[in-house]
């Protein structure tokens, strides 16, 4: 007997904070026009979802306020990310209905993948009724409306979702590698395709290589010699290979070995305000430090300064999108001994910030990394005799009692002077999740 055909599916639930506003208000999210963007910022927010309908009217997802039609009547929807999880907590539960957790990948909060190979005889289905079966529950339950892809492999699930379903009327894709080659190695653009942004497809069109039938027909040496390992992935890609299974996703571990905090501030910053940033996410990581019973051997400061007016003329020129983010530097500092104290790491990342960065230039971005992290008091650690012991046990002790107050009464529960400092970004910051309002 020969190796049962696998099967993978790929959900991902349509305008999915848009849909979430819809269903909250008692609209339907597939017909009311409406965005999710912050309406305390300026009209160049990014709009994070915009529902179907508008997206019917030419306003792409990641639309700016201000590059939506004038005649467009609309909702403005403030972004609440708490609520998203929320639901997207409620569509799993569905899910769970069906795949067991160890044949599920979460791709993102509104994107899943599902190995259904091992549940069709049980099912008494067809991989398509699965999915469609899958679907109809999420949209019966919770109101979302969803799309589906189905291949034979991860990557053309992801396809199938991605460019087939777009354009089927009942927004369910289906690919194995035969009718991926037939129906999309001519398709363009490129950058329709997962894995392959603007800066790739621009090395690939130098190269006068514009669909993905081209690159599988491509010299590989020449691919190989312009992306390196990376062209392993895209030529399989090209061909409609993908060897990773669900499986090894869940076996995976990251050889790395760090925290990291990082901020693109809301304006120009002059560099003394922007050391009070610092200082803060500083303290914040040594906090979330101290909470997972972690010490870091090191700590990593990036500071990307304002982009100049000939410096913003070349990155025009070079045809680079974030044409405000300008140069920035770089510095790292080893510790004598692993540390969580909030004032050994604060005071390493402000050494660093007065040592580097240029204090005639304005700051936009802020990048701090723990690294090297390991368990406290591992084994096998040797300390210095300089060590400091006792003072930073009581420290680790403040860290916790201040992350247990902020458990049970919020993050905004304790505060320093520094966060009141009008530069300070820490309590705006508390009341977010992933950089956007949690609407709490």
């Amino acid at each position: 007997m020969g190796v049962p055909q696998a099967h993978y599916l790929c959900i991902d639930l349509k305008s999915f904070y848009a849909s979430v506003e819809c269903l909250d208000r008692g609209l339907d999210p597939l017909t009311t026009n409406l965005v999710v963007a912050d309406p305390t910022r300026t009209d160049k927010t990014i709009c994070l979802a915009a529902s179907p309908s508008m997206k019917a009217l030419g306003v792409s997802g990641r639309a700016r306020v201000f590059e939506i039609p004038k005649g467009i009547d609309y909702i403005m929807a403030p972004p609440r990310m708490a609520r998203y999880i929320e639901r997207s907590a409620d569509v799993y539960g569905v899910y769970l209905k069906h795949i067991a957790k160890e044949d599920i990948h979460v791709y993102s909060i509104d994107e899943a993948f599902f190995d259904i190979g091992p549940y069709l005889s049980l099912y008494g289905c067809t991989p398509r009724e699965l999915g469609e079966r899958i679907r109809r529950d999420v949209y019966e339950t919770t109101g979302i409306p969803a799309a589906c892809g189905l291949g034979t492999n991860l990557y053309l699930a992801k396809i199938a979702l991605d460019i087939t379903a777009k354009h089927s009327d009942d927004f369910f894709g289906e690919l194995d590698e035969e009718r991926y080659r037939a129906q999309l190695w001519d398709h363009e653009p490129i950058t329709d395709f997962w894995r392959i942004g603007p800066g790739i497809a621009r090395r690939l069109a130098s190269h006068n290589i514009r669909t993905m039938g081209q690159v599988a027909m491509a010299p590989r040496e020449m691919l190989f010699d312009e992306f390196g390992i990376d062209a392993e992935i895209l030529i399989d890609h090209a061909w409609g290979v993908e060897p990773v299974e669900i499986s090894d996703i869940k076996a995976y571990r990251s050889k790395s070995n760090s925290f990291s905090s990082a901020q693109i501030l809301p304006c120009e910053y002059a560099p003394e305000d922007a050391l009070v940033v610092a200082k803060e996410m500083a303290e914040g990581l040594a906090l979330e430090l101290v909470d997972v019973g972690r010490e870091c051997a090191g700590v990593t400061l990036f500071v990307g300064y304002e982009a100049l007016p000939e410096e913003r003329e070349l990155i025009k020129l070079s045809l680079e999108r974030k044409q405000r983010l300008g140069p920035g530097v770089n510095a790292s500092r080893r510790f004598l001994d692993p540390t969580s104290s909030e004032r050994a790491i604060r005071s390493a990342v402000a050494e660093m910030f007065e040592e580097k960065v240029d204090m005639s230039r304005m700051v936009r971005r802020i990048g701090i990394t723990v690294e090297g992290l390991t368990e406290l008091d591992a084994p096998g650690v040797q300390r210095s005799l300089f060590s400091g012991g006792q003072d930073e046990e009581q420290e680790r002790d403040r860290q916790r009692a201040i992350n247990d107050i902020k458990r049970k009464y919020g993050k905004n529960a304790m505060l320093k002077a520094l966060d009141l400092l009008p530069a300070a970004t820490a309590r705006e910051r508390n009341a977010m999740i992933g950089g956007h309002r949690s609407g709490e």
